[in-house]
């Protein structure tokens, strides 16, 4: 009961806050409007990435998403949008589209959650046509060896209370070996964000 009433009162709110920072929100900004054509955007959560898609470029939005209660304010923040918008609720390790159907895949904050990564980026790369592209940033393991055991320390009680996000994931090792080139990737420390938590990727993929 005690676990219900977090995930659905408590996590929602508590992640579109940790989501939503400044920092955050810039790399959203530089990210996002790479987005192009039929745009598959995992993990949609309640549509913080809406106002830096960049209108012309894109045909329409599939909004893939697991928590009931952040579709619920999706739905709600696509009214205040002209684009088309379709939300599926459910797991990226099973995406009900069609194959071959998705020009850009958006992941923003998105990986660190995925249970299994590995199944997750297979169902994405069935779904991107085979031109397509993976526009990505990430929170992951830090290079610096303090933090990253801080990371590495800290991560069980964090996935707990963050709805399964993980502090440490090697997010260009993940997408390597799950057959994917890395177009371009650029890495930092965010600025005014804990060092277990700000270490950024981003970057496009094919």
């Amino acid at each position: 009961m005690i676990k219900k009433f977090y995930d659905n009162y408590v996590l929602p709110p508590l992640c579109d806050c940790c989501c939503s920072t400044k920092p955050v929100n810039y790399q959203r900004k530089k990210i996002v409007p790479n987005a192009y054509g039929n745009v598959l955007e995992v993990g949609i959560g309640s549509g913080l990435n809406f106002n830096y898609y960049n209108e012309s470029k894109i045909n329409q939005i599939v909004g893939l998403e697991p928590s009931e209660k952040l579709l619920e304010k999706a739905e709600k923040n696509t009214k205040n949008f002209n684009f088309d918008i379709k939300l599926i609720k459910g797991m990226a390790e099973d995406i009900q589209i069609e194959s071959n159907s998705i020009d850009s895949v958006l992941l923003t904050y998105t990986l660190c959650t995925i249970a299994d990564t590995e199944k997750a980026l297979r169902e994405i790369r069935r779904v991107l046509k085979s031109n397509g592209k993976i526009i990505f940033t990430e929170h992951g393991i830090a290079p610096d060896n303090n933090v990253k055991k801080w990371q590495n320390r800290i991560n069980p009680v964090w996935k707990k209370l963050f709805g399964g996000c993980n502090l440490n994931k090697d997010i260009p090792k993940i997408l390597l070996d799950a057959g994917f080139k890395i177009d371009y990737l650029e890495k930092m420390y965010l600025p005014s964000t804990p060092k277990i938590v700000g270490y950024n990727y981003w970057g496009q993929a094919h």
